[in-house]
């Protein structure tokens, strides 16, 4: 099994696992705004959990957005330089997108290590969320996305060192 199709089967199962704490994250607020109209009493930890879970959710489907191709993109300026523009756009977004989420990789890495050891939570009182899973998320996520604009990069270079009249490289996760 090829590297690619590995990283694909993961992407969809984190953009799974995202789907499914969306639709679970729906009942708390529901409940939550109905203990609180109804009863005067909201479900303890929601402001909490929600907002770990909007962080968890986002670094769940970067990768996916960046495998997609849905991430931010002006072809305009691109389009104007054919097919050799792409695939320089390419290489250039390849190679920020590397160094953006290679620095989240790093900057995450200490405080995800310092959460987990010292039991660093979100929250007082009745509902005490742990922090841990978030950052760990954020630095999995992050080191997906790497990966993936790497591959991308590469594919890039492959396209621009290949004559105008070769037929492009062919890549799966489209």
């Amino acid at each position: 099994m090829q590297i690619e199709n590995v990283v694909t089967r993961v992407v969809h199962g984190l953009l799974a696992l995202a789907a499914a704490i969306i639709f679970l994250l729906s009942f708390l607020v529901v409940a939550d705004v109905i203990g609180r109209g109804a009863f005067n009493s909201p479900v303890k930890g929601t402001p909490e959990i929600v907002s770990m879970s909007i962080v968890i959710i986002c670094f769940l489907l970067a990768a996916y957005a960046v495998q997609s191709g849905a991430m931010l993109r002006t072809d305009v300026m691109i389009s104007l330089f054919g097919r050799r523009g792409y695939a320089f756009g390419d290489l250039i977004s390849g190679i920020l997108g590397i160094v953006f989420f290679l620095l989240i990789v790093w900057g995450s890495f200490e405080p995800a290590l310092h959460a987990w050891s010292s039991g660093e939570f979100e929250g007082e009182g009745a509902l005490r969320v742990p922090v841990w899973p978030a950052r760990f998320v954020v630095m999995f996520g992050s080191a997906l996305v790497v990966a993936i604009y790497l591959g991308q990069a590469a594919l890039a270079v492959l396209a621009l060192m290949r004559p105008d009249d070769a037929p492009p490289p062919v890549s799966t996760t489209h």
